[in-house]
């Protein structure tokens, strides 16, 4: 049954990302992602988060899991743009999106808690109660709540269980484009890809403005240098594929 904050939320005119959106290449939407706001309903709340990283794959490299071909694990990597693909890392739940091309994908890495007037008040509350720490004195720092891919899904209680191989459900699960610009988005090496698998490719996108948010901040790796391990763009509308 729809709660009154269901009538209000669903009333409030919404950009949601359509699978058109989707349907375009995986770096492209990659970057595109970022500044959207994920929308979740968890019991009777919803849940928000802006994204902050994101990655893309491709079936023709091999740090994805589509180069290693068809499972029904990874049907979802093979199914129509805008497909849910989840996955277990280390055990954790962790979210993907299909995009144009069989065995594409983007990998939304990290995000902040996102407030406004629909989001519930305590929603800062259930988000730590979703992913506690181990001393409930002293819980998790809301703006590091999703500040890598497990943890994100945790925070927003999205699980392999519930949405592997899913649409995205306007009554439940959308990413929303809230007319949010950057100023300037970084390029780098994605992370935890085994070298000999194209660990040089600049497939992860970070938005500047949240750098000290993100998975891993390229810019304090001691060994990583400019315009090999990472760049630096100005005002981007779009990158295209490297």
């Amino acid at each position: 049954m729809a709660t009154l904050l269901d009538v209000v939320f669903m009333t409030k005119k919404q950009n949601k990302l359509q699978t058109s959106f989707f349907n375009r290449d995986a770096c492209e939407v990659a970057v595109d992602l970022l500044g959207k706001i994920i929308r979740i309903k968890f019991d009777e709340n919803w849940l928000s988060a802006q994204i902050i990283e994101t990655e893309a794959y491709y079936i023709s490299e091999k740090g994805s899991h589509a180069s290693l071909g068809f499972t029904e694990k990874r049907r979802a990597l093979f199914m129509p743009p805008g497909t849910i693909y989840m996955y277990y890392a280390h055990g954790k739940d962790s979210l993907n999106i299909s995009c144009k091309g069989k065995g594409n994908a983007v990998l939304i890495k990290s995000g902040i808690p996102y407030l406004n007037d629909i989001n519930p008040n305590n929603i800062i509350k259930i988000m730590q109660s979703n992913n506690p720490t181990n001393s409930e004195r002293f819980p998790r720092s809301p703006m590091k709540l999703c500040s890598g891919q497990t943890l994100l899904c945790r925070s927003l209680g999205i699980t392999v269980k519930d949405w592997d191989q899913k649409q995205f459900n306007s009554n439940q699960f959308f990413i929303e484009d809230v007319g949010i610009l950057l100023s300037k988005i970084i390029k780098a090496k994605r992370l935890g890809i085994p070298p000999g698998r194209d660990e040089h490719l600049l497939y992860r996108y970070i938005d500047f403005d949240y750098i000290k948010y993100c998975t891993k901040n390229p810019l304090t790796v001691r060994k990583n240098q400019p315009e090999i391990d990472y760049l630096i763009k100005n005002r981007p509308s779009r990158f295209s594929k490297p």
